[in-house]
Parts: structure tokens; C-alpha cells; sequence
């Protein structure tokens, strides 16, 4: 449908451009043509007069023998396409200055890390300096572009109080997917609870495993950090080795997998399981007694007894409760996180 002149047409113009040129526009479109020599003062100065022109959204006429010269809006469908011809001309711009900057980093990155692409011999570096491995971990994470994943154990060199928490990675504000596994000892740990739920509330994803028993740090498809010892900060291996790399990711989601979702989620759609069974199977394949798990549910531990010898009998019969974890497994009763990825 045609606009008729009387109607509004700024409408076509927000957030494509500033306000006060849409209004502007639409002043010049409703008056149709102004003499030139008014123009300024008719839209608010001469810099508004240069922007629609630069716009494409308004032009000046020259004298002819029968008329002075003006200044007139054009066409509001050709003032548009004025608009967008220009914002994909600064896109273009934008995007050669990102990839410009992106070049820039990969160059720095080699600079820094001490890792020339072409050089094989280079393709593993061990750190002893306790700085330059928070320093490295800190580059590797801001460096992922698809994917940073991590193994943490509760070993730490480093006290766990509210004073000393540690911050969500800076890569949670981009289009990275941020994924943790953690082991369970963690999530008795008040301060690194605390922590966690703040990594979850930036959008990391997190998950739980009964043992996890070494760190690990992976950047993409292209890095990875190893420990050399317990906490991770007293020696580690910094890898760029595809192979090993890959290996490592492999590793990685079979343990994702296997993990448990913090806080847990909706059983499986089909689980025979009651809500209660859910609940003490969540705590079962975290590797806690009885008794503990018990003290999480709020029931006794003859109650979690016979549940889980509900589970085994719902499960077609298990030796121990680790061919039990494997049985609910392959069974699919295991609750899942929010998958969504690829």
C-alpha cells in the first residue's frame, strides 16, 4: 500500500538512524519542499540538512528559469533504500575492521604464547610459573570463539571464602557455549556453591560427577590446558596438538555425559520413577552413602534403602550400584540438562 503524504512515516526510520533525523525527514516530507536558502532553519540547522543528504533521504533542486532552487524529501520507499544502502556500506566497513582486528589477534596470540602455528616442535609447552598459567588461562578463555570446556576438581591451592570468589569467565557475555564439569566434593563447599550459582546465572553450564579427578581446560577445537599437579598451579601443558586436542574433547563428553546437572532437572520423558526416586538417584550416581543422601532428602536412610532396591528392581536387577548407574544410563532415567548444542 502507497503512504499518503499525510501520514506519519518516521515509523519506517526507528532505530535504523537517529531520532532526530526521522523526525526531521518527516517534517521535510509533510512540507514537501522548502527553498533552499530556508532549509536550515526550517529542519534545525545546516548539519540536519547535510545528514538527510548523506542519507540519501532528502536532495536539493536547482534554480530553473520558471522556479527557485529547494530543498525536498524524497520518495519515503527511496529514502529507505537510501538508509539501508548506507548502513550495509558501514557494515562492510565494520566487518573488514573486525577481521582486520581478528588478524591482529591470532598475531599477538603467537607473540605471546610463544607458539608459532607453522612450528611442530612448538606444539606443547610446559609451564612451571604460577602467573603465566593464570595468565594463559585467562588468554585461552577470552580466545574461545565456540566452546571453553573444563574439568575442576576440589583440590585448590587457594582459600574458598566469600572473599575470594572466583570470577565467570569473561567469554559468558559473547556467543561462546561455557561448559563445567565439577566434582561433587565442590557443591559441599558453601563459598564454592556460591561461586557455581553465579557462573549458572551468567550462563555457564554446569554438571556434577562423583570423582573428578583431574583439571582441564579447553579452548575450541585449538587449546588445551593440563595440570602437572593436583591444584593446576604448580606446573601445567599447554597443548595445540589437534590429535591430543580432539582426544581430549572426546574425553570430555563422555564425562558430560555421565555428569549430573547442577540442582538436577525433569526426570527423563517415560521414567517409571517417582519424584522421590528421581531425587535419590540424582545423589546415588554422585557416588554419596545413605546416609548422606538421607540428610539431603529429608528421609531416612531405611527409606533411600528401599527405593533404591525399587530402582534396581525397576532396572531389571543390578550386582552394585555401579552396574545400577550404568543400567538407569543406558535406560535413559537419568536426568538431563537443557542440551540445545551441537
Amino acid at each position: 500500500m502507497a503512504i499518503r503524504k499525510q501520514d506519519p512515516v518516521a515509523g519506517l526510520f526507528v532505530g535504523l538512524l537517529p531520532q532526530h533525523i526521522a523526525a526531521a525527514y518527516e517534517k521535510l516530507f509533510g512540507k514537501g519542499r522548502v527553498p533552499k536558502e530556508h532549509a536550515a532553519d526550517f529542519l534545525g540547522g545546516a548539519d540536519v540538512v547535510k545528514e538527510l543528504c548523506d542519507w540519501g533521504m532528502a536532495h536539493a533542486i536547482p534554480a530553473t528559469p520558471n522556479a527557485s532552487a529547494s530543498f525536498q524529501a524524497a520518495p519515503p520507499v527511496l529514502a529507505l533504500q537510501g538508509v539501508l544502502a548506507q548502513l550495509q556500506a558501514e557494515a562492510m566497513k565494520d566487518q573488514e575492521r573486525l577481521l582486520d582486528g581478528l588478524r591482529r589477534l591470532s598475531e599477538a596470540q603467537t607473540r605471546s604464547d610463544g607458539f608459532p602455528r607453522d612450528c611442530p616442535e612448538h606444539l606443547v609447552k610446559v609451564i612451571i610459573d604460577r602467573e603465566e598459567i593464570l595468565r594463559v588461562s585467562t588468554h585461552l578463555v577470552n580466545s574461545a570463539r565456540r566452546d571453553w570446556m573444563t574439568l575442576e576438581t576440589a583440590e585448590t591451592d587457594m582459600p574458598l571464602s566469600e572473599d575470594n570468589l572466583i570470577s565467570c569467565p569473561s567469554a559468558l557475555r559473547g556467543q561462546v557455549r561455557i561448559r563445567g564439569i565439577y566434582d561433587a566434593a565442590t557443591t559441599r563447599i558453601p563459598a564454592a556453591m556460591h561461586n557455581l550459582q553465579r557462573c549458572v546465572d551468567a550462563g555457564e553450564e554446569v554438571r556434577i560427577l562423583s570423582k573428578v579427578l583431574m583439571k582441564l581446560q579447553l579452548a575450541d577445537r585449538t587449546a588445551a590446558l593440563l595440570p602437572l599437579t593436583p591444584t593446576g598451579t604448580g606446573g601445567a601443558i599447554l597443548l595445540r596438538a589437534a590429535p591430543i586436542i580432539e582426544a581430549l574433547r572426546q574425553f570430555f563428553e563422555l564425562l558430560w555425559i555421565r555428569a549430573m546437572p547442577l540442582g538436577g532437572s525433569k526426570p527423563s520423558a517415560g521414567s517409571p520413577l517417582t519424584p522421590i526416586q528421581q531425587d535419590i538417584l540424582k545423589h546415588m550416581v554422585l557416588g554419596e552413602a545413605d546416609e548422606t543422601i538421607a540428610r539431603q532428602i529429608g528421609r531416612s536412610p531405611s527409606t533411600v534403602r528401599r527405593n533404591i532396591d525399587a530402582i534396581t528392581e525397576l532396572a531389571g536387577g543390578a550386582d552394585n550400584r555401579f552396574v545400577l548407574g550404568v543400567l538407569v544410563q543406558r535406560l535413559g532415567w537419568l536426568p538431563r540438562g537443557e542440551e540445545g548444542h551441537d
